[in-house]
């Protein structure tokens, strides 16, 4: 492992020679738009640009992820996946005008996931500028369908239909540099509905509010009784509702995470909310709606494992203190699939999922130099010490 982590300070210079080019990638992959079921366009920029790079294969399968290989020397066919989710928050239609300066590159989505897409892009000029080659087949790919309702369908299509072993998985997101997750909470998201009549049905005085009842439901949520172990959590994230400040509101959501490291406490937990809902649905009578939108699984690597230790010893060579908490990325179906697995932040930023969401340009260079040394240290069999 020591002779990859003497090659990091050579790394991060080298890389910092191609910036233009990660910026480039960056500029042309970010400012497509790509809101979650809607990434088609942002495909295809990304395989043409894999193309131009000339990697051994690259097109976009039947559930719309595009994907490229560089193939490996062995003829064993094992890959390495490096994967970084198409998918932006924004739902925004049209294509955006990134601002570069000398210090940052600011827009809609860039923090999560432009950033790193870009860099995924730009690896194959990576390794060929610092002359590496591996026995692995290396598998770049952009998930689609990956955040919020698309509940990190696109991945777990790939995972189910590829046809070679996996060694192992390398989760990127742009922020934040330091990241090092490799486990999981189970998890579910759900949203919560309340519509009601019109006003001519009920009568003006008598109809009740949407906002009202969606605040009962709150309540009861906040009563439920929560254990310190197994850890657990209920987050409520979102609220919306009403049309006008003098009129009642017919209709109100509310969305809602729960989290633990049990997964059997997820399931118990929902099905309370679930109770819950039907509760105050029957006593305001009112239609009150509970929808699941994702869920996924607990699941974990020992924090000793290989993997981990290797991206640590990365991150402190590098001087960069690694911070780790649980993920709700590619990584938790990569584990659930008995394949190592670990995300990785490539640089530091702010206003994350807002309209100033920004990127730093200097940090990325060490946070790009984490994946050619992760991966040679996989390749060569490191990690399965």
């Amino acid at each position: 492992m020591e002779k990859y982590l003497n090659r990091l300070p050579a790394f991060v210079d080298r890389i910092r020679k191609i910036r233009e080019i990660i910026i480039s990638n960056i500029l042309l992959v970010g400012q497509i738009p790509a809101p979650t079921f809607s990434e088609g366009r942002r495909a295809r920029c990304l395989v043409d640009r894999l193309a131009d790079f000339q990697v051994d294969e690259c097109s976009i399968d039947d559930f719309g992820n595009p994907i490229g290989v560089i193939r490996g020397g062995s003829a064993e066919n094992r890959s390495i996946f490096v994967v970084a989710h198409l998918d932006t928050f924004a739902s925004i239609k049209d294509d955006q005008h990134y601002k570069v300066t000398d210090r940052i590159i600011a827009g809609n989505g860039v923090s999560d996931n432009s950033a790193a897409v870009g860099v995924l892009a730009s690896l194959p000029e990576v390794f060929r500028r610092l002359g590496l080659s591996f026995e692995s087949d290396i598998v770049l790919v952009a998930p689609t369908q990956s955040l919020g309702r698309g509940n990190l369908r696109g991945i777990r299509r790939l995972l189910q239909t590829w046809p070679t072993p996996i060694r192992g998985a390398i989760c990127l997101e742009s922020v934040e540099l330091g990241r090092l997750n490799y486990y999981s909470d189970g998890m579910i998201r759900g949203e919560i509905n309340c519509s009601i009549a019109s006003e001519k049905q009920w009568g003006r005085h008598h109809q009740p509010n949407a906002i009202i009842v969606i605040n009962e439901v709150i309540n009861a949520i906040l009563s439920l009784r929560l254990p310190q172990k197994p850890r657990t959590q209920i987050v409520i994230g979102k609220i919306a509702g009403g049309f006008n400040h003098g009129k009642i509101a017919y209709d109100a959501t509310l969305g809602f995470e729960i989290r633990s490291d049990c997964d059997e406490m997820v399931k118990a937990l929902y099905g309370d909310i679930r109770d819950i809902v039907d509760d105050v649905n029957k006593a305001f009578a009112v239609h009150l709606k509970l929808n699941r939108i994702s869920n996924l699984n607990a699941t974990h690597l020992p924090y000793n494992h290989p993997l981990v230790k290797c991206a640590s010893r990365i991150l402190n060579r590098l001087g960069v203190e690694a911070v780790s908490e649980p993920s709700e990325t590619a990584l938790s179906i990569f584990l659930h699939r008995r394949i190592p697995a670990i995300t990785l932040g490539l640089t530091r930023g702010d206003n994350f999922h807002q309209d100033g969401a920004m990127i730093e340009i200097e940090p990325m260079f060490k946070g790009i130099s984490q994946i050619p040394a992760l991966i040679m240290a996989m390749d060569n069999g490191v990690y399965d010490e």
